[in-house]
């Protein structure tokens, strides 16, 4: 099947007509075809979404712009079963994780669509000849650049937001993982989203993505990915002083207590590191635990992994395929760089027998114990590895838990009350949870890191505010 662009309503070409093959993660099978998105194509795009802005959708009041998403909730919740096929089919992950992540999104659209008359102003007290009064207002033209791993739930949460905020979008999709961006991009249509509202443009990112990140018709950027790239999109968009949310990965520890309740604790820390194959920049990857309990967690944690497998995503496994190729052997050469480093394996798990030989399957591998300083302990693999290393006391746990360039999420397990307050509160990251991990989950929860995480806040009504500004007003009545 061939897709293109979605441009000022309408679905068009590349301007020069080039597509890119769209291969399966499950068996390395050609099963689409998407436009390969040009400079061209992203100007015609910012060009519609400043039409739509300083036109029709600008035009509509905050209720009706609020109608507009909760018509398009209802049309993806509709839609669950679809939905969640063809992301299991374009990325590759277990079908039951792609249904929930439609579920997520038609949740993301209802938050955004019943906060979009909430965001008020201020009056702020002044000269008695004076009133001031102080408005949000949407930046104008916001580009959204979304990766491959969540690619609904990022365009939720992120052009759900926007969108609520009045804003009109440009959106650049991962070229791997393109496919529901573009069907729920039409089902806004479909809904009644003026043209031009929400626009769409595949293609690579050196050429599609760099286009966007520095067009100077943008007026805000959102990007979630590597942060490298995110460096190279922050600069761009700041050659036009442009503001960015980054969203940008993470190396988050679970830190174990010896008074943890570990029934509870044993299948969220495992679960926390598979989900989505570890392609999660809020996975939990580092597993820090109490030196006294450290070699029967270990063992726990060991018998989990041994019983873990990777397959075909219709199959239910407990973890489906690698995006691509090169995430694939991304993965296996942090696994050859630990055996380098003489890392010892605690446990792993499999790939199942009737997975497609084509298919970039890795095997979950846990490595116990570590050394914090072990490149597995300090660099994001992106990809379904678990590191355990052990700690002594609170301040070291605290120490190793800080002790990466990252700051997205953490993990405290503890019965004390008082300790776990403690600990999450020394925590440098952007959320933390406390005998739970919900990971970047909760659509009202703000998410957003520290550090080589990023800045700025997606999700919840920190999401909403992120992508306006305000504007004061001045009036001599005296």
């Amino acid at each position: 099947m061939v897709h293109q662009n979605l441009i000022g309503g309408r679905n068009v070409p590349a301007s020069d007509g080039a597509m890119l093959d769209v291969l399966s993660p499950v068996d390395g099978s050609l099963f689409a075809r998407i436009a390969s998105g040009t400079a061209a194509d992203v100007d015609a795009a910012v060009k519609a979404a400043r039409a739509a802005f300083e036109g029709s959708w600008g035009r509509l009041t905050a209720t009706e712009r609020g109608r507009l998403l909760m018509r398009l909730a209802a049309a993806v919740e509709a839609r669950v079963d679809e939905l969640g096929e063809l992301e299991s089919r374009d990325n590759g992950k277990p079908l039951r994780q792609a249904k929930a992540d439609a579920v997520a999104l038609a949740r993301y659209f209802e938050f955004y669509g019943s906060a979009a008359d909430k965001l008020h102003g201020e009056v702020i007290p002044y000269l008695n000849t004076h009133f001031i009064g102080v408005e949000r207002v949407p930046h104008g033209v916001t580009g959204h650049i979304v990766p491959w791993n969540y690619p609904m739930q990022i365009f939720g949460r992120s052009v759900g937001a926007a969108l609520a905020a009045g804003n009109a979008t440009v959106v650049k999709p991962a070229e791997d993982a393109s496919l529901t961006i573009l069907r729920v991009a039409a089902l806004a249509r479909e809904v009644g989203f003026p043209d031009g509202a929400v626009n769409v443009v595949t293609g690579l990112g050196r050429t599609a993505g760099a286009a966007l990140a520095g067009h100077p018709g943008i007026d805000f950027l959102s990007f979630t990915g590597s942060p490298e790239t995110g460096t190279a999109v922050q600069t761009a968009a700041a050659q036009n002083h442009v503001g960015v949310t980054l969203e940008l990965g993470g190396k988050s520890a679970q830190v174990v207590f010896d008074d943890a309740d570990l029934d509870r604790a044993l299948p969220v820390l495992v679960n926390a590191i598979i989900q989505n194959g570890g392609q999660t920049c809020s996975a939990g990857s580092r597993l820090l635990v109490q030196r006294g309990i450290f070699k029967d967690v270990a063992a726990a944690v060991s018998e989990r992994f041994r019983n873990l497998r990777a397959g075909r995503p219709d199959a239910e496994p407990d973890l489906g395929p690698m995006i691509n190729q090169a995430q694939q052997r991304r993965v296996q050469s942090y696994l050859d760089r630990a055996a380098g480093e003489g890392l010892t394996v605690a446990a792993s798990g499999s790939v199942a027998q009737d997975a497609p030989k084509g298919g970039y399957y890795v095997a979950p591998t846990f490595f116990a114990p570590v050394a914090h300083e072990s490149i597995l302990s300090q660099e994001e693999v992106f990809g379904p590895v678990l590191v355990a290393t052990p700690f002594e006391d609170e301040a070291e746990a605290i120490r190793l838990a800080n002790g990466t360039p990252y700051g997205l999420a953490a993990g405290v397990w503890s019965r004390d009350g008082m300790r776990s307050t403690r600990v999450g509160r020394a925590m440098r990251v952007g959320q933390v949870f406390v005998n739970c991990y919900g990971a970047g989950g909760g659509i009202e929860l703000p998410f957003g890191g520290f550090g080589r995480s990023g800045h700025g806040r997606e999700k919840g009504f920190e999401g909403l505010i992120e992508f306006t500004t305000t504007r004061t007003i001045v009036i001599a009545h005296g």
